[in-house]
């Protein structure tokens, strides 16, 4: 049976990776739905279902509204759900800059040694000492702000109107992945250190076979299952960064975003309208405790050392 295979075979055994992935998978198709109706309500000239406005201003959790209703009289509810495409944006894109740098950096600096791994190293050292929530805000403020380069902007532009999202946004985004690979690289670099010592890398050397190949395919395959378990937690990661950014109010301004849902629904606790924080709240801590959960699973399911 293959690695794979046996991998899988291990992840469905567990109640908890299963419920896990499960409560993942409906978040994505939420994040779809709500992304796919946001985009045909545009194209129709329509209000999107989760920002209509009604006149059951902080309406309580009720049948036809399960988490009540906001300032506006928006579903709470709705617009929570709604939120998920956000938080699916920015696990998946910043994830995804966050493993290629670490995988990438890693596999260079541990299979070539000396003076990159010396760079490399340094590089890492250098992000990790820097305070990650303000170099996400400094970035988006160079964006949002116009600080760039016309020739700069005009590509962060054309990039954001592809994903569908605001330009500032789209520079939290990168932000969270240029400072979220250093753990990765590490592991990776250290991974890569004992691969190459191994007897299939020294047979491959000793056959002529040029570096880049014998990373990508030697190096690549041993190291894929860190990738997959990493970028599973970066993603809970870049949700609850994303979710701070916004409730600063540097992040997403027109979208629904749960930062910018629990920012409202706290000016509003006095006067007991405690429905909009719980359900921003709620929403989002089940899926961040999901992806921790599969993270974990998976962490077990791939260790190609455990028995």
């Amino acid at each position: 049976m293959s690695f794979p295979h046996t991998a899988w075979s291990k992840l469905r055994r567990s109640a908890v990776a299963m419920t896990s992935l499960a409560v993942i998978l409906l978040y994505l198709a939420a994040a779809a739905g709500f992304e796919i109706h946001g985009l045909l309500c545009t194209y129709k000239g329509e209000t999107p279902v989760y920002a209509r406005i009604s006149q059951e201003h902080y309406g309580p959790p009720s049948r036809r509204h399960i988490f009540g209703t906001d300032y506006q009289g928006r579903d709470v509810f709705l617009r929570s759900l709604a939120a998920s495409s956000t938080a699916v944006k920015v696990g998946t894109i910043s994830g995804t800059i966050a493993v290629v740098i670490g995988v990438a950096l890693g596999c260079a600096a541990g299979f070539r040694g000396g003076r990159t791994d010396d760079l490399v190293v340094w590089l890492y050292s250098t992000i990790a000492s820097m305070p990650t929530l303000l170099f996400i805000l400094a970035f988006a403020l160079l964006v949002s702000r116009g600080f760039l380069s016309p020739g700069l902007m005009g590509a962060v532009k054309i990039c954001a109107k592809i994903v569908n999202v605001e330009p500032g946004m789209l520079a939290v985004y990168v932000a969270v992945g240029l400072t979220g690979w250093v753990t990765l690289c590490r592991v990776v670099r250290g991974e890569t250190m004992k691969l190459k010592r191994r007897a299939f890398v020294e047979a491959a050397k000793v056959a002529g076979v040029p570096d880049t190949v014998i990373i990508f395919r030697h190096i690549l395959p041993n190291v894929f299952h860190l990738a997959v378990i990493y970028f599973t937690l970066s993603f809970a990661s870049a949700v609850m960064l994303e979710v701070i950014v916004s409730y600063l109010g540097f992040g997403v301004q027109s979208a629904p975003s749960w930062g910018v849902m629990i920012s409202d629904g706290q000016e509003r606790l006095w006067r007991g309208v405690w429905w909009e924080l719980a359900g921003a709240s709620g929403v989002m801590f089940l899926l961040v405790l999901a992806l921790n959960l599969l993270g974990d699973a998976l962490r077990d399911a791939l260790d190609p050392y455990a028995a």
